[in-house]
């Protein structure tokens, strides 16, 4: 009996380690484009992976079929919505990304839908929101991404000392 348990350990560890081989750099990228943290300085988003991969470990057994990427997405997603709204001040001030100008909502919506491919109606029962308030949101944020407040802008630009 006793050796079935440790085989059973074994097994489930290398099918994790597996998973979390091929899905840790895409996780790792979503969960950095959430945190709106740049990709060399993360340690908002290697927290909240580590978290969400911690989820999934524990309920590997009870997938029964279901995807584990899905379940580690829809994890990172939790979690970070969770800590955006009680800590609000920490995600709405992002040191950086491309996403730096979002709200956390807007943030979390925008990388669910068109970096990961969620379809509008999954994000919205994730949210707990109407599929047309996640499209409104969807929209807004892209439209903040392609044309930034003029505070925003300004801060690009680089003045160059006449020579």
């Amino acid at each position: 009996m006793r050796d079935r348990h440790v085989a059973q350990g074994a097994r489930r560890a290398q099918e994790f380690e597996a998973f979390v081989a091929g899905a840790a750099g895409r996780l790792l990228r979503t969960a950095t484009l959430l945190t709106a943290e740049t990709p060399d300085d993360n340690p908002r988003a290697r927290r909240l992976l580590t978290l969400a991969l911690a989820h999934t470990y524990a309920t590997w057994d009870r997938l029964r079929g279901e995807d584990p990427y899905d379940r580690t997405r829809q994890q990172l997603a939790l979690r970070f919505a969770r800590a955006a709204w009680h800590h609000h001040a920490l995600f709405r001030h992002a040191r950086g990304g491309v996403l730096r100008v979002l709200g956390p909502q807007e943030r979390l919506i925008l990388v669910l839908r068109l970096y990961e491919g969620v379809a509008e109606e999954q994000t919205a029962a994730l949210l707990g929101l109407p599929a047309e308030r996640v499209r409104t949101i969807c929209l807004r944020a892209m439209a903040t991404v392609l044309h930034p407040p003029r505070e925003v802008a300004a801060q690009k630009v680089v003045e160059v000392a006449p020579s």
